[in-house]
């Protein structure tokens, strides 16, 4: 989890030094040429590329298109509001996954998951603090962001019953860096990134692989319960970067609905594990 923790903090960083040239699209789609090398590279070297199949496109294809609008959303956002404001509202995510399953997979809404949406928007009410004089737009597309990252995972959901996570990335890649060239192509005009921008699109683009990377191998190793409460320290470590670096302020409000935010989701994880350690 520490190598999570890193790789996220480190994303945020790189994402607002190539702000200073590039637009979201045209850093999604460095992002995304540069993961097609890492996914090839990582499927050649583990002899699993025979696992890339042009199967269920169409899902894969649903699937990229919330992922690009919610890591778009979350590049804008990232050059508009500190950055502990954009980790807080990023974790209302498995919030929006309790509703979209809901809707999409069929999963029923308990009396515990409806408190825990409760608490969570909560949580994140508190963190954005409507009226106060924030930046609207940015408290916005951080917002939405979560959504399109809720929509992304539940999708995945259903593709991992039939797909590997080599194609599953694979596909992420080369569908992200097709939907990039054209949103960062539709004025006519895409930027050249200069010799020194280079190593923080390397950067974007291997720790957004290795973060999610060693998300998932924690998750194998421990409990989610375990897992969840260290993924949260992202929010006080990153809330320090941006005080040092940006001099962004120490808000307590967003570590009090950061905090609520984080009960919702451990709540919810916790509940679901008693009750499958009760079957």
């Amino acid at each position: 989890m520490a190598g999570a923790i890193v790789a996220f903090s480190s994303m945020a960083v790189a994402g607002r030094a190539a702000a200073s040239e590039l637009d979201t699209f045209e850093i999604m789609m460095y992002r995304s040429f540069i993961g097609i090398a890492l996914v090839v590279s990582l499927g050649a070297a583990l002899g699993r590329l025979r696992d890339i199949a042009p199967r269920r496109l169409g899902l894969h294809g649903l699937r990229n298109l919330s992922h690009f609008a919610g890591q778009n959303l979350w590049f804008y956002a990232l050059t508009l509001i500190p950055l502990a404001q954009l980790f807080a509202l990023e974790f209302t995510s498995p919030i929006w996954v309790m509703i979209l399953a809901a809707l999409i997979l069929g999963e029923r809404l308990t009396r515990v998951r409806l408190a825990a949406v409760g608490l969570g928007f909560a949580g994140a009410l508190i963190v954005a603090q409507p009226g106060a004089g924030g930046d609207a737009v940015g408290l916005l597309a951080a917002a939405a962001s979560a959504i399109g990252f809720a929509g992304s995972i539940v999708i995945t959901k259903l593709l991992t019953r039939t797909e590997t996570t080599v194609s599953i990335l694979f596909w992420l890649t080369v569908m992200q860096a097709g939907m990039g060239v054209i949103a960062a192509g539709i004025d006519g005009d895409i930027t050249w990134p200069s010799p020194a921008l280079w190593p923080w699109l390397a950067l974007i683009g291997a720790a957004g692989l290795f973060a999610h990377l060693c998300l998932t191998t924690a998750l194998t190793l421990a409990p989610a319960t375990v897992v969840v409460p260290m993924d949260f320290l992202r929010l006080p470590a990153i809330a320090l970067l941006g005080a040092v670096f940006y001099d962004e302020p120490l808000s307590a409000p967003v570590f009090l609905g950061g905090a609520l935010i984080f009960a919702a989701n451990y709540l919810n994880i916790a509940t679901a594990r008693a009750k499958a350690a009760d079957l």
